[in-house]
């Protein structure tokens, strides 16, 4: 079993940052990467930021430029740091793990951008 857990969701206001950080635990050996997705109401969830075990990087378009993924050298913990947020950034922010090309969601973290 792969546990993951995210935190540091929260309200900040529009150009403002945020960081979220997931954690993965359990039998996370061989791991093949980690990333975020998002869900706002009424939208299907997309992909934010997804990082390899080998370091490749992968971003969805809303995130590009201004959004960041880093990982631990452990590949079991990974970051999402949020810049120059706008409100369209309002969503559920998921974090998934894939262990042995089977992916594992954590509950999830909201975050809210508005004034």
């Amino acid at each position: 079993q792969v546990q993951v857990v995210e935190s540091g969701g929260g309200l900040v206001q529009p150009g403002g940052s945020l960081r979220l950080s997931c954690a993965a635990s359990g039998s996370i050996f061989n791991m093949n990467g980690m990333g975020w997705y998002r869900q706002a109401p009424g939208k299907q969830r997309e992909l934010v930021a997804f990082i390899s075990s080998g370091g490749n990087t992968n971003y969805g378009d809303s995130a590009k430029g201004r959004f960041t993924i880093s990982r631990d050298n452990a590949m079991n913990k990974v970051y999402l740091q949020m810049n120059s947020l706008k409100p369209e950034d309002t969503a559920v922010y998921y974090c998934k793990a894939v262990v042995k090309f089977t992916g594992y969601w954590g509950q999830g973290t909201q975050v809210t951008v508005s004034s």
